[in-house]
C-alpha cells in the first residue's frame, strides 16, 4: 500500500498503540508550547522522505520515549481533518519493545484501559476511533447451524468456543429451511443470544435475516449487496439499531469498503483470502489482494477465507485486526 503522498496536502503520520500484555495502552500528554497542549494522544510522528510507516514509527518512539521497537504491525489507516491540517494516520500495534517508556520531550505518560482512556483527560479527536477499535475481539465467529435438528450440536460447539474466549458471533443461516421450520430460526437466535450474553459476548445478525432481529441482538452484519442498497441511509441504519450496536460489512474490493465507511461501519470483513468450502468456486484474493482491499480503509478489517485462531498472528502481519471464520471457530 502507498506509504506517503504529499500531492494532496495530507500529512502522513505513523502512530503507535503501545500495548502491554494486560491490554493497557500508553498515552502521552502534549507538552506546553505545542498545538493542542495538554491533550492526550498516541505517540508517533510524521514520515520523513523515503521512510516506510514502520521505520518512521520506530524512529519516533525512540526519539519520544527512548524505546526500541522489536514487534509492530500495521493496523488501520485513517484520515482525520483538523481545522488547519489533514492527517493520514497509519495506526500500528506495538506489542514488544526494549527499554522503559519515558517522556523524552517533557510529556506526561499514562498507561490506560482503552475502554476508559478518556478518564485521563481530553483526548485528541483522531485518537478516539482507535480506542473504540481496540475493544473489538480478535476472532469473529460465524454460525453454521444449518437445520433446526442441528441446533443442539451447534450450541455445544458455541459453548466450547465461548469458553475458549470467543466474544463476537454472527448469526448467518442462509440455508435455514423455509416453510414450517422458518420461524424456528428466531428461537435459535434467542438461544445463541442467551449463551453469548452469559459469557459477555456480542451477537450480530446477518442482513439476510429480518430487520426486527437486528435491534434484538447487538447489531447487524451487512452483506455487500445490502450495504450498497443502503447508500445514503446511514442515519436510518443507526436509528434501526440500539445505541451501542455494532455494524459489520462484508467487502471484496475498495469500493465496498468505501460504502462501509460511509454507512458508519465499525469494521469490515475482507476477502476471501483463500478459497473456502462455504463459497465453492470463489478463488481467494491472497494476502496482496487483502492488503489492497483494506488500504486506507479507515476502520478495522477481519480477514476471512482459510482463516482461524491459528492464523491470527499471520493475518495481523498483513494489516488485519483479526480473523473471521466458521469451521475453524466452531469445531
Amino acid at each position: 500500500m502507498p506509504e506517503q503522498t504529499h500531492a494532496d496536502n495530507v500529512l502522513d503520520v505513523a502512530a503507535g498503540l503501545i500495548l502491554r500484555p494486560d491490554g493497557q495502552l500508553l498515552l502521552g500528554q502534549r507538552p506546553e508550547g505545542k498545538p493542542w497542549s495538554g491533550w492526550w494522544e498516541l505517540p508517533g510522528g510524521k514520515l520523513e522522505p523515503g521512510e516506510t510507516v514502520l521505520q518512521a514509527l520506530a524512529r519516533e518512539l525512540d526519539e519520544e520515549l527512548g524505546i526500541q521497537v522489536t514487534e509492530a504491525t500495521r493496523w488501520v489507516t485513517y484520515v482525520h481533518a483538523y481545522p488547519h491540517t489533514t492527517v493520514r494516520l497509519a495506526f500500528c500495534r506495538v506489542t514488544k519493545w526494549e527499554g522503559e517508556p519515558r517522556g523524552r520531550e517533557n510529556q506526561r505518560l499514562e498507561w490506560v484501559d482503552p475502554a476508559h482512556a478518556t478518564e485521563v483527560g481530553d483526548v485528541l479527536p483522531a485518537t478516539l476511533p482507535p480506542l473504540r477499535w481496540l475493544q473489538l475481539p480478535g476472532t469473529y465467529g460465524i454460525s453454521n447451524i444449518g437445520r433446526p435438528q442441528d441446533l443442539p450440536a451447534f450450541l455445544q460447539r458455541l459453548d466450547a468456543a465461548l469458553a475458549d474466549g470467543l466474544r463476537l458471533v454472527q448469526l448467518r443461516e442462509p440455508g435455514w429451511p423455509d416453510g414450517p421450520d422458518a420461524a424456528s430460526l428466531q428461537g435459535a437466535l434467542q438461544a445463541v443470544l442467551q449463551r453469548c450474553r452469559r459469557a459477555g459476548a456480542q451477537v450480530l445478525v446477518n442482513s439476510a435475516h429480518p430487520r426486527a432481529w437486528w435491534a434484538q441482538a447487538d447489531g447487524v452484519h451487512l452483506r455487500s449487496a445490502d450495504a450498497a442498497a443502503m447508500v445514503g441511509q446511514a442515519a436510518a441504519l443507526r436509528a434501526a439499531l440500539s445505541p451501542q450496536a455494532r455494524i459489520g460489512v462484508s467487502t471484496h474490493d475498495r469500493g465496498q469498503v468505501a460504502i462501509a465507511r460511509e454507512l458508519g461501519a465499525d469494521f469490515v470483513v475482507a476477502g476471501p483470502v483463500a478459497a473456502t468450502a462455504s463459497h465453492p468456486g470463489e478463488a481467494g484474493v491472497g494476502w496482496d489482494g487483502f492488503e489492497a482491499i483494506i488500504a486506507d480503509a479507515g476502520v478495522p478489517a477481519y480477514a476471512i477465507g482459510g482463516q482461524g485462531p491459528e492464523t491470527l498472528a499471520s493475518a495481523r502481519e498483513h494489516g488485519a485486526h483479526g480473523v473471521a471464520a466458521i469451521r475453524a471457530v466452531f469445531r
